[in-house]
């Protein structure tokens, strides 16, 4: 029997940039953080000669958190090893109709905090090494929630592509704000990392507002200093930035998700 598990991942900013067309045309910058929740994957060849598969994640499926690209990861792997594990992961997503872009199966198979820049079909996995420091900022200042909305990303992406020349000045303020991200992250600077979340998200609302709407009610928080849907937003978890962590999880109605930063990536065994 193999078995594999690949974490899933919160993103900073960039996301929707890592997407086709944009990455083909313009390219992308997305800065992700693999965390320690796990998709698992299993294959044995039984006594007839027959491969069976089972695959699990510890985190519902349209939250926002990349819980298909990381099963789909640690399921290639343990069918094929970890060498392109990820892009097996990503074309099997295509054959299915999923129109998203690459970084879930990066995350989750690098692990860490990556900085991802997208060319056409072509990544780069930047890892970023900020400091200690930050990574204890970043795990005890940033709430994960979970608002109980499910979606598909792919859906949701089906619906901005079909404007594509309309949200295109938008999709490049959501490149610059990876960037930006990059940049932040790897020399501590946590104001700049609130902004290049804020203007993430200010560019998500311009592609479609309602990508937006379940978390509005965070605009009420003094104490929050950014906020961010996972994913493709529209529900799922929301990433929140907050100065007073604990006040801010007393006041919002959602399950909160204990996380730490996943620095191993995809484990075989």
């Amino acid at each position: 029997m193999v078995k594999a598990r690949a974490p899933v991942r919160i993103d900073l900013a960039g996301g929707w940039s890592d997407a086709p067309p944009f990455c083909e045309q313009v390219g992308g910058d997305v800065v992700n953080i693999a965390i320690n929740h796990y998709a698992h994957a299993e294959v044995a060849i039984d006594e007839n000669g027959m491969l069976q598969s089972s695959y699990s994640c510890e985190v519902p499926i349209g939250s926002g958190l990349g819980s298909t690209g990381a099963i789909n990861v640690a399921l290639m792997a343990a069918i094929k090893g970890a060498e392109g594990s990820e892009e097996l992961a990503f074309q099997f997503e295509r054959l299915l109709g999923n129109h998203g872009g690459r970084q879930d199966q990066w995350a989750a198979r690098n692990g860490g905090i990556q900085h991802l820049k997208f060319i056409g079909d072509q990544v780069d996995s930047l890892p970023l090494q900020p400091g200690e420091r930050f990574n204890r900022w970043i795990e005890s200042h940033l709430i994960l929630a979970d608002t109980g909305i499910r979606h598909t990303s792919g859906d949701l992406h089906s619906s901005v592509w079909a404007r594509y020349d309309e949200v295109l000045p938008h999709l490049m303020a959501i490149r610059q704000s990876g960037r930006d991200m990059a940049t932040a992250v790897q020399i501590d600077d946590r104001y700049k990392v609130c902004n290049a979340m804020k203007a993430y998200t200010e560019s998500v609302g311009k592609l479609d507002p309602a990508l937006n709407e379940p978390y509005l009610l965070l605009e009420e928080m003094s104490e929050v200093m950014a906020w961010k849907g996972m994913g493709a937003a529209a529900g799922g978890f929301v990433g929140i930035i907050s100065r007073e962590p604990e006040k801010t999880k007393a006041a919002i109605p959602w399950d909160v998700l204990d996380w730490q930063i996943d620095n191993e990536g995809l484990v075989i065994s």
